[in-house]
């Protein structure tokens, strides 16, 4: 999925919180995008293996949230939300096709790697690659809750996000064809 996608569903996990506590809307919207963004950084190493934890993450996420539940700060509800949507990232990607630039050629088996059976997670292609017309609408579906619910610069980014959203998938199968050969 694209990381537009993962930002709004991290957003749109918040947003019912965000109704309930508007003073740390703020928090849970910063903590969410970063965390929707955060596990696609490993393409410095290796791409959904080296910062994906699709499993292992809930490790992390469930404390988080519960000690923000118990103790809310800024601090707690920034750190929830960022380790909820990194989990949510991570996970996500196993509905989507493999790593590589050219997913809708199913060349690969491998969607997210699990870290904790030592595996990888096959792709379902339920959103067959990243930028698919089916990624698009689900990115949509996911900003609409969060336009409704936050206001400020977070509206802004989620509509610059909608804008980057459309034109990556409008230009998504065509990007490969412009890449240089040694981009994998």
């Amino acid at each position: 999925m694209m990381a537009t996608t993962h930002v709004f569903a991290g957003l749109a996990v918040v947003a019912p919180v965000a109704i309930h506590y508007p003073e740390f809307a703020t928090s849970l919207a910063a903590g969410a995008i970063l965390g929707g963004l955060a596990p696609d950084f490993d393409f410095v190493g290796t791409h959904r293996r080296t910062f994906h934890f699709p499993v292992a993450g809930g490790a992390v996420a469930v404390p988080a949230a519960g000690l923000a539940a118990v103790t809310p700060s800024s601090l707690t509800v920034a750190v929830a939300a960022f380790t909820v949507a990194a989990w949510l990232h991570a996970g996500s990607d196993a509905i989507g096709g493999g790593p590589e630039m050219d997913p809708w050629n199913d060349r690969s088996e491998r969607a997210v790697y699990d870290h904790v059976r030592g595996r990888w997670i096959r792709p379902r292609r339920w959103i067959r690659y990243d930028g698919a017309p089916e990624d698009a609408v689900l990115a949509v579906a996911l900003a609409i809750p969060t336009l409704l619910v936050f206001d400020g610069w977070v509206t802004t980014v989620v509509v610059v996000g909608l804008a980057i959203t459309l034109a990556y998938t409008a230009l998504r199968r065509r990007l490969v064809a412009w890449l240089p050969d040694w981009v994998e």
